[in-house]
């Protein structure tokens, strides 16, 4: 405090503790590079924080940004020609407390420590294993191995860094800064004025007043039907599950009371399970009835063959016999003829020697 109040009466500087504070450039700088620089998520003391990379900071303030010697408008106040300027507004920005300096920890090598103890023993193994590493990757992939190291860079924890200064290189650096979007500042107003609106509901019109009762009587007949639902759900699932031996599990509306939607609680209509005997699906017994006919059909094709068949052998047979039967016939007529021709023979020769005798 002494050093300060010496400060103020001599015109110095401000000691490099004080704040110092941002004028429209810088603070625009500061809002261009929160949302255009990337960030990467770790943890910061338990807590879960987003942190850049000090050297793609001053690049892209180089190359991209709208201070930039090739981008920067004629007659702009802040042109950035060199890297060292841009570092002077980072370290600026820095004191402003619009990030600060963090420190890399690796997770592995902090859970060493906790573990065995002892900081140069384990600095000596870490080597050793970085170079075991390295030579197993000589002879994968170069994308393999950005892979893996891109992996290894993101288990990490930050601590805060003594040293609270911008360096251009490969540190990180913690965004305190956050700027609220502008639909959050819509947001609260909207708010106030419903608290405000409701506290002066006396006031209102009564064509408001009845309306306002109307819809709250609704929603309350909602809620109440609800609960009724969510009660009979229950009922109905004892009842079947008790008549059912525990067999039928029968639930209508699953999702009632379930934390989804208000359309998704009322999806599926019901669910059930049943744990009995399985039973024959219509499809089966049908493709076993066409199965069953059809094996029928062709017994009895088989049984019709075998009977044609038969019949056949029958009526060549009978055929046989009948032929046989006319042939006896025919022959039987035939000596009948001959028997009566010579009877008739004889007797004519019987009158004939009785006339001469």
């Amino acid at each position: 405090m002494a050093d300060r109040r010496k400060a103020r009466k001599r015109g110095g500087a401000p000691p490099e503790d004080e704040e110092a504070k941002l004028d429209k450039t810088k603070q625009a700088i500061a809002h261009w590079l929160r949302r255009n620089v990337p960030v990467k998520k770790t943890k910061f003391y338990s807590d879960a924080v987003e942190y850049f990379n000090s050297g793609k900071a001053i690049d892209m303030l180089m190359n991209d940004s709208p201070w930039s010697k090739s981008k920067a408008k004629p007659g702009s106040e802040v042109v950035l020609e060199s890297r060292y300027q841009a570092i002077d507004i980072m370290h600026e920005l820095l004191r402003c407390k619009m990030f600060h300096r963090a420190k890399k920890i690796p997770v592995a090598e902090k859970e060493k420590k906790k573990k065995k103890g002892g900081e140069e023993s384990e600095k000596e193994k870490e080597k050793e294993e970085e170079k075991q590493d390295v030579k197993k990757r000589k002879g994968k992939k170069g994308e393999e191995e950005k892979v893996e190291r891109e992996k290894k860079k993101r288990k990490i924890r930050l601590e805060m860094h003594q040293d609270q200064i911008f360096i251009d290189g490969n540190e990180a650096y913690v965004w305190i800064y956050d700027p609220k979007p502008w639909y959050y500042h819509i947001a609260g107003t909207a708010i106030v004025l419903g608290i405000i609106a409701v506290c002066l509901f006396p006031l209102w019109p009564i064509e408001m007043r009845q309306g306002v009762y109307y819809l709250s009587v609704a929603a309350a007949g909602f809620l109440v039907c609800f609960i009724c639902l969510a009660i009979i759900k229950y009922i109905i699932f004892v009842i079947l599950f008790i008549c059912t031996r525990g067999k039928l599990k029968f639930w209508i509306f699953p999702n009632l009371t379930e934390d989804v939607g208000v359309i998704e609680s009322f999806k599926p209509a019901y669910v059930y399970t049943y744990d009995g005997p399985p039973k024959k699906d219509k499809e089966s017994d049908e493709e076993e009835s066409e199965s069953e006919s059809e094996e029928e059909e062709e017994q009895d094709s088989k049984k019709g063959d075998d009977k044609a068949i038969d019949g056949d052998g029958e009526g060549s047979e009978t055929g046989r016999d009948e032929k046989d039967e006319l042939d006896a016939d025919g022959d039987g007529s035939q000596a009948g003829d001959n028997g009566s021709d010579s009877a008739g023979s004889s007797k004519e020769f019987e009158i004939i020697d009785g006339q001469e005798s």
